[in-house]
C-alpha cells in the first residue's frame, strides 16, 4: 500500500495487522492532529499533551487487533485517549500527594530550627534584611517574596514568564546578593 492511495479504514488495518508497520503511519497521519487536540483540551501543559498523544498511538498500535470493523477508529482512539488522561491525573495525584506528604516531613523537622533561627534575630538584623530585598531588582524582589510566602515555583514560573530553572537560578543569585548585601551592613 503506497501512501498515495486514497486512505481505506479496513485495507489498512488489515496491513497493519499482517505485520506492515509502515502502514500504521496513514492512521496517525489521519487522526494525529485530532486526537492532539482533544487531549490538548483537558491539560494544560502542551508537553503532556504531546506525549499522552503519542502513547494513545502507540497503545493503539499494540491493541489494534481488538478494534471492530465497521466502528468509529476516532472515536476508539478517543477512548484510548480517555483512559491516557484517567491514568496521567491519578499519576499526578499521587505525586502531589507525595510532594505534600514530603513538605509536611520536613516542616516538622527543620521547625525547631527555624524558631531558633527566628529568636536570634533581631529588629536591627531584620531592618538591613528588608533594606537589602529593597535594594534587589524587581523581578529577584518578586521572587524572594514569593518564596517567603510558601508559593509553588511552577505558580511563580508561569507569573514571570519564565522557566521553573531560570526562576532557581534567578532565586541563587537573589540570595547570594542578600548575603553579600547583609555582610556589608553588618
Amino acid at each position: 500500500m503506497s501512501s498515495t492511495d486514497e486512505f481505506d479504514l479496513g485495507q489498512t488495518v488489515s496491513a497493519v495487522l499482517a505485520g506492515d508497520r509502515d502502514a500504521y503511519r496513514l492512521i496517525v497521519r489521519k487522526y494525529a492532529m485530532g486526537i492532539r487536540a482533544f487531549v490538548a483540551s483537558q491539560l494544560y501543559h502542551l508537553d503532556d499533551a504531546d506525549d499522552l498523544a503519542q502513547d494513545v498511538f502507540v497503545t493503539a498500535f499494540k491493541n489494534l487487533s481488538h478494534f471492530r470493523l465497521g466502528e468509529d477508529l476516532g472515536n476508539w482512539l478517543r477512548g484510548i485517549a480517555r483512559n491516557k488522561l484517567k491514568m496521567h491525573f491519578r499519576s499526578l495525584a499521587r505525586r502531589q500527594s507525595a510532594m505534600e506528604r514530603f513538605r509536611e516531613q520536613v516542616g516538622t523537622l527543620i521547625e525547631s530550627n527555624i524558631e531558633e533561627a527566628t529568636a536570634m534575630l533581631s529588629e536591627d538584623k531584620i531592618e538591613r534584611l528588608l533594606h537589602c530585598i529593597s535594594n534587589l531588582p524587581d523581578k529577584m524582589r518578586r521572587i524572594v517574596r514569593a518564596g517567603l510566602e510558601g508559593q509553588r515555583a511552577a505558580e511563580l514560573s508561569d507569573e514571570l514568564e519564565m522557566s521553573v530553572g531560570a526562576l532557581y537560578t534567578m532565586n541563587h543569585r537573589a540570595n547570594k546578593l542578600l548575603r553579600e548585601c547583609m555582610e556589608k551592613t553588618a
